[in-house]
């Protein structure tokens, strides 16, 4: 422990971390080909072959965005259907260089020094083939790092934190601001107007704490 420390306000940005898969070579290439944010990384893809694996509205969301500029994408599911937004998955069965692969899953991520192939398998047949891609993104949730937070602020059944655009919480004095935010789009630039936002929110209600004593 770092000690005890007195203080008239708190802004808290712990930030989330994506779920991992769990996949065998997952660990080994991330960064090198495993990546878990599509408008982070796929510029790096270009005109090359990717898979994404999910079923729900990010999965879609990324096959999409990646669709755009990759020449083929995989999406990979476990299941027999979709989770996403019918609206999504309309689209996403529109693009001619989208290949859906039902009943699949990945068994591991196979390279050298970067992704190369994947091994997967159909869970109603058990049968197991490799794809050839230059990179691999997963897609199968999101955890906020709220856990050591519940008994300070009220944290929502999704492990978010709701607070308005000043990032004030319920508990006086304490803010919060990036992905621990309950919000519809958590990126880069949401997070530093976050940040703004709660910065100047905390530094008033410390200015007013100061005034009242």
């Amino acid at each position: 422990s770092a000690g005890d420390f007195r203080c008239l306000g708190v802004l808290l940005a712990t930030g989330a971390q994506p779920k991992m898969a769990g996949f065998r070579g997952e660990e080994k290439f991330r960064g090198r080909g495993v990546s878990y944010c599509a408008t982070c990384d796929g510029a790096f893809f270009r005109g090359r072959t990717v898979a994404v694996v999910g079923g729900g509205d990010v999965a879609l969301e990324d096959a999409i965005y990646l669709a755009r500029t990759c020449e083929k994408v995989y999406l990979i599911h476990r299941r027999d259907s979709l989770r996403g937004a019918m609206v999504s998955q309309e689209e996403l069965k529109s693009l001619p260089s989208v290949e859906i692969l039902y009943d699949h899953v990945v068994t591991e991520i196979c390279g050298e020094d970067m992704v190369e192939k994947l091994r997967i398998k159909n869970v109603k047949t058990e049968e197991e083939k490799d794809l050839e891609v230059a990179g691999i993104f997963i897609a199968v949730g999101i955890h906020p790092n709220t856990d050591l937070l519940q008994s300070l602020v009220t944290v929502g059944e999704d492990g978010y934190i709701p607070a308005g655009e000043t990032g004030e919480t319920d508990t006086p004095g304490i803010y919060v601001a990036g992905d621990i935010r309950k919000k519809p789009l958590r990126q880069v630039v949401t997070a530093v107007a976050d940040g703004a936002n709660a910065a100047v929110s905390a530094g008033n209600y410390c200015n007013r704490f100061r005034k009242q004593s």
